[in-house]
């Protein structure tokens, strides 16, 4: 079970909470963790990912265990501690202004 963290137009959107659950089959990288949450949620399709690119959208960032993961190859295996729901991953939007 890892534990993901969704930014309030998305949680909106998706019609949930702060914080989902999402079961992935494997070591648990980016890839893995967005193709369940967009499974589970079709609703978010397009919206963290690009439809036909499947990159990041730029707006959003990607951390965990309080660390940017944004640029991290998206195969990359998460920490442990996100692995075993103990942190979660944070799908943060970005915050533009002076």
């Amino acid at each position: 079970m890892i534990r993901v963290v969704l930014p309030p137009h998305l949680r909106t959107l998706a019609r949930t909470g702060s914080e989902v659950t999402v079961t992935v089959e494997g070591p648990a990288s980016q890839r893995s963790i967005l193709d369940a949450l967009e499974k589970q949620y079709p609703m978010l399709g397009g919206t963290i990912r690009d439809h036909v690119t499947r990159k990041r959208r730029p707006f959003l960032r990607f951390f965990a265990c309080n660390e940017d993961w944004s640029f991290e190859p998206e195969e990359t295996p998460l920490p442990e501690l996100v692995q075993q729901g103990i942190e979660p991953f944070m799908i943060v939007g970005a915050v533009a202004g002076g």
